[in-house]
Order: structure tokens, then C-alpha cells, then sequence
């Protein structure tokens, strides 16, 4: 009765099995693990276990995995190496907008105060050792990397352009204690 209820279920047509769907043949099953007499004799020389011996593993690009954290310290101390460009931020008292200012474009003073003035249509004043900013509506300042805001023009343009971090162009009246004004 048993047999009778199996064929008429057809667990043929349900069944689970590997290979191409349609074809009755079962796939060769490979045992990759030797029982304890094959070990004894794989010291004889036999080649029988070198044709089903897996592959040689080789490392899978991209792994072992690496946190993307250090993926991108990696990745800016290979652009710090080949950087053409130094980009700080430049912000203005008044502005809604942020811009970026690549500093090796420029070889002096007068050229990046002339690109801020078009940048951010505002008229800033020559620098003076004894006036600063003196007349002017607006003074650039930047923060150095000890993080000190001072005048742009306060030191050397090589010495600017190493330690500067961001630019600020304030309002005149905010600037005058970091310099002569």
C-alpha cells in the first residue's frame, strides 16, 4: 500500500537534486576528505589523490576586508604624496556659501586677494605692515595650522601657503585685534 501511495506522488518530479534541470544524470560526487588508510598510503607516492586534490587557494582581490576608515587614511597619504593642489575653505562674514581656493595656484598676496575680490564680488584693501587692512570694509584672515587666526600678509607667502588651514574674509570691525587695525 505504501508503494503504491510513493508512485502515485511522483517523488521523482519533486525531487531535489544538483545538476541541469531536465537531465537524470546525478553529478560525480568528489569526497575531498581521505579516510586513515588512504594517509598511510599517501606517503607511497601515489598520484590518485593529486587528481581530485583541490586547487591551490590564491588570495581573492580585495580581501582580507578593510575597514573604510583606513582605506581612506591610505588613500590620503598617497594624495598628500601626489597632491598638485593645497584647497582650504574660504568663508566670508555675510556670505551664505562656502568656496575652496587651491593656494598653489597662486605665487603672492596681490593674486589671491584679487581672486577673492572677484569670488566673492567685495573690495578688500592693500596690506600694510603698520595699518593692516587700514580703510577697508573687509579683512582676510586665515587660521594656521596651531590653530591662531591672523592677518593674511602677517608672515612670508611660503609660510602662508605651508600652514594655512581655511581663510575667513571678516568685517573690518571684528578684525581689529588680530592685527594693526
Amino acid at each position: 500500500m505504501e508503494m503504491e501511495r510513493q508512485n502515485d506522488l511522483n517523488l521523482k518530479a519533486t525531487e531535489l537534486r544538483l545538476g541541469l534541470p531536465g537531465s537524470d544524470e546525478q553529478p560525480e560526487k568528489r569526497n575531498n576528505k581521505r579516510a586513515s588508510s588512504e594517509m598511510d598510503n599517501s606517503s607511497d607516492g601515489e598520484k590518485g589523490d593529486q587528481e581530485c586534490a583541490p586547487p591551490t587557494k590564491t588570495q581573492v582581490v580585495g580581501w582580507p576586508p578593510i575597514r573604510s576608515y583606513r582605506k581612506n587614511v591610505i588613500h590620503a597619504k598617497k594624495t598628500e604624496a601626489d597632491a598638485a593642489g593645497m584647497y582650504v575653505k574660504v568663508s566670508m562674514d555675510g556670505a551664505p556659501y562656502l568656496r575652496k581656493v587651491d593656494l598653489k595656484v597662486y605665487k603672492s598676496y596681490p593674486e589671491l586677494l584679487k581672486a577673492l575680490q572677484n569670488m566673492f564680488k567685495c573690495t578688500i584693501g592693500v596690506y600694510s605692515e603698520r595699518e593692516g587692512y587700514n580703510g577697508s570694509e573687509f579683512a582676510p584672515t586665515y587660521e594656521d595650522k596651531d590653530g591662531d587666526w591672523m592677518l593674511v600678509g602677517d608672515v612670508p607667502w611660503e609660510m602662508f601657503s605651508t600652514s594655512c588651514k581655511r581663510l575667513r574674509i571678516m568685517k573690518g570691525s571684528e578684525a581689529k585685534g588680530l592685527g594693526c587695525l
